[in-house]
Protein backbone atom coordinates (compact mmCIF):
# COMPACT_ATOMS: atom_id res chain seq x y z
CA UNK A 1 0.00 0.00 0.00
CA UNK A 2 1.29 3.40 -1.01
CA UNK A 3 0.74 6.76 0.67
CA UNK A 4 1.14 8.99 -2.41
CA UNK A 5 0.83 8.97 -6.19
CA UNK A 6 4.60 9.40 -6.40
CA UNK A 7 5.03 6.17 -4.44
CA UNK A 8 2.55 4.35 -6.70
CA UNK A 9 4.39 5.67 -9.76
CA UNK A 10 7.76 4.58 -8.35
CA UNK A 11 6.73 1.00 -7.58
CA UNK A 12 4.73 0.71 -10.79
CA UNK A 13 7.74 1.76 -12.87
CA UNK A 14 10.13 -0.59 -11.06
CA UNK A 15 7.82 -3.61 -10.98
CA UNK A 16 6.52 -3.37 -14.55
CA UNK A 17 10.01 -3.16 -16.07
CA UNK A 18 10.31 -6.33 -18.15
CA UNK A 19 6.90 -7.53 -16.99
CA UNK A 20 3.76 -8.51 -18.90
CA UNK A 21 1.81 -5.40 -20.04
CA UNK A 22 -1.27 -7.55 -20.71
CA UNK A 23 -1.48 -8.36 -16.98
CA UNK A 24 -1.89 -4.71 -15.97
CA UNK A 25 -5.40 -4.00 -14.69
CA UNK A 26 -6.90 -2.33 -11.59
CA UNK A 27 -3.48 -1.72 -10.07
CA UNK A 28 -2.40 -5.32 -10.72
CA UNK A 29 0.77 -6.13 -12.66
CA UNK A 30 3.16 -8.99 -13.33
CA UNK A 31 6.86 -8.39 -12.86
CA UNK A 32 9.64 -9.82 -15.02
CA UNK A 33 9.63 -13.01 -12.95
CA UNK A 34 5.90 -13.59 -13.44
CA UNK A 35 4.97 -12.59 -9.88
CA UNK A 36 1.73 -10.64 -9.49
CA UNK A 37 1.55 -7.44 -7.46
CA UNK A 38 -1.19 -4.94 -6.73
CA UNK A 39 0.07 -1.39 -6.23
CA UNK A 40 -2.68 0.57 -4.47
CA UNK A 41 -3.14 3.61 -2.26
CA UNK A 42 -3.31 2.87 1.46
CA UNK A 43 -6.81 4.38 1.73
CA UNK A 44 -8.34 2.29 -1.07
CA UNK A 45 -10.21 -0.16 1.19
CA UNK A 46 -12.07 2.74 2.78
CA UNK A 47 -13.48 3.73 -0.62
CA UNK A 48 -15.23 0.38 -0.92
CA UNK A 49 -16.29 -0.02 2.72
CA UNK A 50 -19.99 0.27 1.84
CA UNK A 51 -19.95 -1.67 -1.43
CA UNK A 52 -23.56 -0.83 -2.26
CA UNK A 53 -23.17 2.94 -1.93
CA UNK A 54 -23.17 5.07 -5.09
CA UNK A 55 -19.75 6.47 -4.13
CA UNK A 56 -18.20 3.00 -3.87
CA UNK A 57 -19.79 1.97 -7.15
CA UNK A 58 -18.41 5.06 -8.90
CA UNK A 59 -14.94 4.38 -7.48
CA UNK A 60 -15.13 0.74 -8.60
CA UNK A 61 -16.18 1.73 -12.12
CA UNK A 62 -13.26 4.16 -12.31
CA UNK A 63 -10.77 1.61 -10.97
CA UNK A 64 -11.91 -1.03 -13.48
CA UNK A 65 -10.86 1.33 -16.31
CA UNK A 66 -7.37 1.87 -14.85
CA UNK A 67 -4.16 -0.03 -15.29
CA UNK A 68 -2.07 1.93 -12.79
CA UNK A 69 -4.15 3.48 -10.01
CA UNK A 70 -4.62 7.24 -10.32
CA UNK A 71 -5.36 8.56 -6.82
CA UNK A 72 -6.89 11.85 -7.97
CA UNK A 73 -9.20 10.18 -10.50
CA UNK A 74 -10.22 7.53 -7.96
CA UNK A 75 -11.08 10.12 -5.29
CA UNK A 76 -12.96 12.27 -7.81
CA UNK A 77 -15.02 9.28 -8.92
CA UNK A 78 -15.76 8.36 -5.30
CA UNK A 79 -16.74 11.93 -4.44
CA UNK A 80 -18.76 12.35 -7.63
CA UNK A 81 -16.68 15.31 -8.79
CA UNK A 82 -15.00 13.87 -11.83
Amino acid sequence: NCATQDEIDYYWEKLTAGGDPKAQQCGWLKDRYGLSWQVTPSFMDSLFKDAQSPSAQRAMEAMLKMKKIDIVALRRAHDGTG
